[in-house]
């Protein structure tokens, strides 16, 4: 017997037995009492998933449901050939192969292509970060953004380079790093043509283009384009 049946043989019973209850709860008038009525009122879903507990107003969203458990894919995209559960999966999913990003952002115009991304971004406008580490006291907006930082305190580096050895905490990271092996060098300056193998290592660059200098020296006023500049000249007056 498929879970669906089973489940529905479950919720057939317990109807059943909630019926018997609601028979013997009427009083010589032909009215209910209190306590039936509350017992209907709590009955708002009465279909039931026998394989998780999760319970629904109508037949047809337990038979969606219960799709999950099966682990059967019948919806797949035409596009990338990735398949899902159920269609609306599906249907969010198409979103991504197209530009179309409908939720902007009042404050700022960021757009997104899920209006979950918008929900989540807002909360950058508001300074708000609810989520903070136990272990040295940092705080973030969003708990993933907790969760990424706590394996810093691990000491755990699960990423390792073949070619080198060097150990890494993050996937990120350790993809960076594997780019110096390579060699490849896809950001380039639109000034002087100079390649480099990190975006961070170009945005740096940039700044040689341009006659700010933003790191000042507090001792004798001397100004620099970078930080590691500043940290170097300071060594002249700690002596």
């Amino acid at each position: 017997m498929v879970p669906f049946q089973m489940c529905l043989m479950k919720m057939k019973e317990e109807r059943q037995d909630l019926n018997e209850v609601e028979e013997k709860d009427h009083d010589v008038n032909g009215e209910k009492s209190v306590s039936c009525s509350i017992k209907k009122t709590e009955v708002k879903k009465p279909f039931s998933c026998c394989q998780c507990g999760n319970t629904f107003t109508r037949k047809e969203s337990l038979e969606k449901h219960m799709l999950i458990h099966t682990g059967i894919k019948s919806f797949i995209c035409s596009q990338c050939g990735k398949s899902f559960i159920q269609k609306e999966q599906l249907k969010s999913h198409l979103v991504t192969h197209t530009s179309e990003k409908p939720f902007s952002c009042s404050q700022c115009g960021k757009s997104f292509t899920y209006k979950v991304g918008l929900k989540n971004h807002m909360i950058i406008h508001t300074g708000i970060k609810p989520f903070s580490c136990s272990q040295c006291g940092k705080s973030f907006i969003q708990k993933s953004s907790l969760k990424y930082h706590m394996k810093i305190h691990t000491g755990i580096k699960s990423f390792s380079c073949s070619q080198c050895g060097k150990h890494f905490t993050y996937n990120s990271n350790f993809k960076r790093h594997m780019l110096i092996h390579a060699g490849i060098k896809s950001f380039i300056c639109s000034q002087c043509g100079k390649s480099f193998i990190q975006k961070e290592q170009l945005k740096s660059h940039l700044v040689t283009h341009t006659s700010e200098k933003p790191f000042s020296c507090s001792q004798c006023g001397k100004t620099f384009t970078f930080k590691s500049s500043l940290k170097r000249h300071m060594l002249i007056h700690t002596g």
